[in-house]
């Protein structure tokens, strides 16, 4: 229960810091966009400095329930974040429910509880084969550079744009995740010392770092309802594959465990999306597509 409510609280604040972030670097210079430069021109806006405090206290809140409980468990109550953004959202907006909004409630908040009761998901020792661990490491970080790369081009549509880099984003910090689990248990093995002497902190700063200029510029490009949706869905996909594929988690595998498993998943991610496309969720204000409009052809 305590991971749980860990977990909960993490998601909380990751969807409100969400949406005070879209809110600001929808102002942002469109020539920043996919550079460093973007958080440095951010880190001057009040709201946006809020929005990185929540997501801040949201990772931590998040390591502490990986310390303490299974990736396959903590990342699916994770994905619940969009519940809190659209709550926030709804307040600003004024926007009702309605059966979409509903919908997509439900069938996220069902998605998960299936997908957890069914799959009973279970810690265990990280894999000591560092093959698959790498493989892993390198598919999952591999698709979100290509991703990326494609979003960047400039023939790709807004809306598909924002998506792109949304999904990119979600794995990288999916595979974050994982990295934040190895780091748990090597602290607990030996200490600061074994931390601060292994790769994995420094490779979780350079994804967070990576990640975070990929979501502020899905963020500055284009309404939150095209960007947040696909984030939301790829990190936990991401983060079970490293539980399951290398940190040693196990899932129930019977017939009728495996068949709710993946109704429960397909559930979240049409959760996900419902929610995601919800009127009451930030316009924005797309200024990405209207920058290019304006460009000489």
């Amino acid at each position: 229960m305590t991971v749980i409510l860990l977990a909960l609280g993490a998601a909380c604040c990751l969807g409100l810091g969400f949406v005070f972030q879209q809110a600001a670097a929808q102002h942002a210079p469109m020539k920043d966009f996919l550079s460093v430069r973007l958080l440095l021109d951010l880190v001057r806006m009040p709201l946006w400095v809020a929005g990185i405090g929540l997501m801040v206290a949201g990772m931590a809140l998040g390591a502490i329930a990986l310390g303490m409980g299974d990736i396959t468990l903590v990342e699916p109550l994770l994905a619940t974040n969009l519940l809190f953004a659209m709550a926030l959202s709804r307040r600003l907006t004024r926007q009702r429910l309605g059966r979409s909004g509903w919908a997509g409630l439900w069938l996220l908040a069902g998605g998960v509880t299936a997908f957890i009761v069914a799959g009973r998901p279970q810690g265990g020792r990280s894999s000591a084969d560092q093959t698959w661990q790498w493989l892993i490491m390198g598919m999952v970080l591999g698709t979100a550079l290509v991703l990326a790369a494609v979003a960047k081009r400039e023939r790709v549509h807004v809306s598909l744009e924002a998506a792109l880099l949304g999904v990119a984003a979600g794995l990288l910090y999916g595979l974050q995740d994982a990295l934040t689990r190895i780091s748990g248990e090597n602290f607990g093995r030996g200490g600061w010392g074994a931390l601060l002497t292994s790769w994995q902190p420094y490779a979780i700063v350079v994804l967070g770092v990576l990640a975070l200029v990929l979501v502020q510029s899905a963020f500055e490009s284009a309404p939150l309802r095209l960007s947040l949706p696909a984030l939301t869905a790829a990190q936990p996909l991401a983060g079970i594959a490293c539980g399951v594929g290398f940190l040693g988690d196990r899932l129930q595998v019977t017939a009728g465990a495996l068949a709710w498993e993946v109704a429960g998943i397909a559930a979240v991610v049409a959760g996900i999306v419902l929610i995601g496309s919800h009127p009451a969720m930030p316009p924005g204000a797309g200024r990405r597509e209207d920058a290019r409009e304006l460009e000489p052809r």
